[in-house]
């Protein structure tokens, strides 16, 4: 009973709108502080680009963007997914539905789909936001965030937020719930850049380039408010 509760769209929807009002608690009680001073610029020339964030540390990057910069989030078809889904557009991005998986799973999951449609948004214009690990393999990037900067010649941009007040679950994602009154932060990392015609050695040395920056990116946001960063995975 309790899993066919959660499985509710009502029941998704109501949490999802509670998340994105949550959200907006914080980042309006909270003074955000940006890294580098200009924050988008030395990328300025870069739109679109596609945003690498960590899976649990991701809730208040939408609120990094600027003005005049439209974005779509890929986010999973699974029953988080749909609460995620509610609250990224509560908050007014759009939406690529699909996540990563395993290649046996990948069809099931919505992969190929969701990179053909994240390919195509990068080619009309618009950013989009991705979060770098696999699902349930917190903090080691994948391959597919790689490919995508590959397929459509855009460069790949590790953000990280952090604020003070925040409690750390202990999920597979080391997950943070962020709390009202806080001290924050929004960090743009280094980018990464992917060539077109990048084997499989240069993928691999790119997708450890991803992880690095978004660790870096992640370590100077929690020090700017006076925490630790602790990543997920090994």
């Amino acid at each position: 009973m309790i899993k066919s509760i959660g499985q509710s769209k009502f029941i998704q929807k109501g949490i999802g709108e509670g998340l994105a009002a949550w959200l907006k608690l914080v980042h309006a009680t909270s003074r955000f502080t940006d890294f580098p001073t200009d924050l988008y610029g030395p990328i300025r020339n870069e739109y679109p680009y596609i945003v690498a964030m960590w899976h649990g540390h991701h809730f208040l990057v939408p609120f990094m963007r600027r003005e005049g910069h439209e974005f779509k989030i890929l986010i999973s078809r699974h029953g988080d997914g749909e609460i995620n889904a509610v609250a990224v557009t509560r908050l007014g991005l759009g939406l690529v539905r699909g996540s990563g998986a395993r290649p046996q799973r990948q069809h099931h999951k919505g992969g190929p789909a969701a990179l053909r449609e994240l390919v195509a948004t990068l080619k009309d214009g618009q950013s989009v936001g991705v979060t770098a690990d696999v699902p349930r393999t917190g903090g080691v990037a994948g391959l597919g965030i790689v490919t995508l900067a590959r397929l459509s010649g855009r460069p790949i941009v590790p953000v990280a937020v952090a604020t003070s007040n925040m409690i750390q679950l202990s999920t597979w994602d080391r997950a943070v719930i962020s709390l009202p009154f806080s001290r924050g932060a929004f960090v743009v990392g280094d980018l990464v850049h992917v060539p077109e015609d990048a084997d499989k050695a240069m993928m691999e040395a790119k997708r450890q380039e991803v992880q690095a920056n978004l660790d870096a990116a992640h370590r100077t946001a929690y020090g700017m408010v006076g925490r630790k960063f602790v990543r997920a995975g090994p």
